[in-house]
């Protein structure tokens, strides 16, 4: 998934909206967009949304943001919406390893109700929003099988944190939101997952949108969030390979391919070894994907 787009759970025109924005996910989201009074109606307008978009011959993925467990609201959230089968279930200020398990539990008791596939529902952590969080980013490995990508937050972090400001006045972030963003990109290569950056929330900004765009792809980030459907287009476009770096890809591959059991290799002037090959598969990999 590059483009990941929130959309709020009770507004059934944005949803609607969403669908035809381009996104390769949208979120419906049951909790920071919603006052805690239309939860409930949020719960049955996501639930409508759900059984319409999963009949559609294409659609992208649906992910339902339910409430925090500390909240008290996640088993209602999930009641609402398991019966209509996202695809995924994101989890806000996850705190490790043991959170996304004990949702893994719920959410299985819940596929096994509604006749749905064992294991088919995965959880994607927003996984730096409270400080605790930061220091259960090592636990994700091994959590369980549901685990799909991992994500982080900024503007929670900053109030748990008590931060006047989470950015500086260019427009980069400050120091404990850099290490915040820097920790989920290990955590998500220690689990193997998908590192997917978070929003950027002055979407007027489509300069410093798009540098920020650049700038994840650069260091391993698969996918952005986006909070506004102008910020799709973007993003599908930079977390795409370019026909450029595709091209490179399969050069290397093709050139290990031909000479097995050489470590070191030439291509056009630079030496090649694993890791290489390995960055060039995984082009490869997101290439394919979004060929299908």
């Amino acid at each position: 998934m590059r483009s990941l787009l929130f959309v709020p759970g009770d507004s059934s025109r944005k949803q609607q909206k969403g669908l035809d924005s381009g996104a390769d996910a949208l979120i419906l989201d049951l909790e920071d967009s919603v006052a805690l009074d239309a939860k409930p109606n949020a719960r049955e307008v996501t639930r409508a949304f759900l059984d319409a978009a999963r009949a559609l011959p294409r659609r992208p993925r649906l992910i339902v943001r339910v409430n925090a467990l500390s909240t008290g609201l996640t088993d209602a959230d999930l009641d609402a919406v398991m019966p209509g089968a996202p695809d995924a279930i994101m989890l806000p200020k996850s705190e490790g390893g043991i959170d996304v398990s004990h949702l893994g539990a719920k959410i299985a008791v819940r596929e096994a109700e509604c006749d749905l596939p064992d294991g088919q529902t995965r959880i994607i952590p927003i996984a730096t929003e409270t400080g605790k969080g930061i220091f259960g980013l090592g636990t994700y490995a091994g959590a369980t099988h549901r685990l799909a990508a991992l994500t982080w937050g900024a503007e929670d972090l900053s109030a748990d944190l008590g931060a006047e400001t989470n950015r500086l006045e260019d427009g980069a972030y400050t120091d404990p939101y850099r290490l915040a963003r820097s920790l989920t990109l290990f955590a998500a290569a220690a689990a193997q997952v998908d590192a997917i950056d978070t929003v950027f929330t002055a979407f007027r900004d489509a300069e410093g949108f798009r540098a920020e765009c650049v700038a994840a792809r650069r260091d391993g980030f698969t996918g952005k969030m986006a909070i506004h459907p102008d910020q799709v287009a973007p993003i599908n476009e930079i977390f795409a390979p370019s026909p450029e770096a595709l091209a490179r890809a399969e050069a290397i591959i093709a050139l290990f391919a031909a000479n097995p059991g050489v470590g070191v290799i030439g291509l056009a002037g630079e030496m090649l070894d694993r890791p290489h090959l390995i960055r060039a598969q995984r082009v490869k990999a997101r290439a394919d994907k979004l060929a299908e």
